[in-house]
């Protein structure tokens, strides 16, 4: 699951989720500081994001994402 373990701070990187393809241009763009945590994580690729930095809104419903293998 989603550990989340600074509680949304993206202090930790433990929320690390992947992001479907179809979704990715449909989020808001990394931050620096989302960037520099996710050179921390293990198994990171081009879709990965913090999921404690996507604000859930009413237009990102049908939202997928996938945990990574070291959070299942």
């Amino acid at each position: 699951g989603i550990d989340a373990d600074c509680g949304g701070a993206c202090s930790c990187a433990t929320c690390m989720v992947y992001v479907a393809e179809d979704w990715r241009e449909r989020l808001p763009a990394k931050d620096s500081s989302e960037t520099a945590m996710l050179e921390f994580c293990p198994h990171v690729q081009e879709n990965s994001r913090l999921s404690c930095q996507i604000t859930v809104k009413p237009d990102l419903e049908g939202l997928r994402l996938k945990v990574p293998p070291s959070q299942q």
